[in-house]
């Protein structure tokens, strides 16, 4: 299982990028453009209409790969509050990423919300609030640890680059994306 830890962040990535452009005009069709309105309904939308399972899909392994990462790293780090406090924080941003499995709902639609929209909606703000600060913690529990020293400063640096990134939306979400997958990327090619 540790050899496949890898495979998450490649897979979503690999998922994201060919969907957005086989789906280009669908995506464009729900109002998204790649640099005006690159938020609008993206990612979430390539979940919708032709080839969606393959989005809903890379959500769910991709989440679950997060979590089986984050109970490995759990593993190797040394014991301390901020290591349990990370990586329990960082098992559970995988499954908000699984979680985005719910379907979304178009943003420009005229019936109510449904009860999978809301949830995939609740998975995007758990997403956000278990995600940054794992990876406070993991940050601190990299800088107590010889072994994951290396990574504290890659870990903050990091941080401080995808959280301006989310919150600023617009093109630079993109940047927040990128960030995330790479350091996801790289924790799984350290870990033991």
């Amino acid at each position: 299982m540790r050899r496949l830890l890898w495979l998450g962040p490649i897979l979503f990535a690999v998922v994201l990028v060919t969907l957005t452009v086989v789906k280009y005009d669908f995506m464009r069709n729900l109002g998204w453009h790649p640099l005006y309105a690159p938020t609008f309904d993206w990612p979430s939308g390539l979940a919708l209409g032709k080839y969606g399972f393959v989005m809903t899909a890379a959500f769910v392994i991709s989440g679950f790969l997060i979590s089986a990462l984050a109970l490995r790293l759990k593993a190797d780090l040394k014991p301390g509050p901020a290591s349990r406090a990370g990586s329990t924080l960082f098992i559970l941003s995988g499954l908000a990423l699984a979680g985005l499995a719910f379907t979304t709902d178009p943003t420009l639609r005229t019936p109510p919300a449904t009860w999978h929209g809301i949830l995939h909606d609740l998975s995007f703000v758990l997403l956000g609030l278990t995600l940054f600060p794992a990876m406070f913690a993991l940050g601190l529990a990299f800088r107590q640890d010889e072994k994951w020293r290396i990574l504290s400063h890659f870990t903050w640096l990091t941080l401080g680059l995808a959280v301006p990134a989310f919150i600023l939306k617009g093109a630079v979400f993109y940047v927040f994306l990128f960030c995330i997958l790479v350091w996801c990327e790289v924790l799984a090619i350290r870990v033991k």
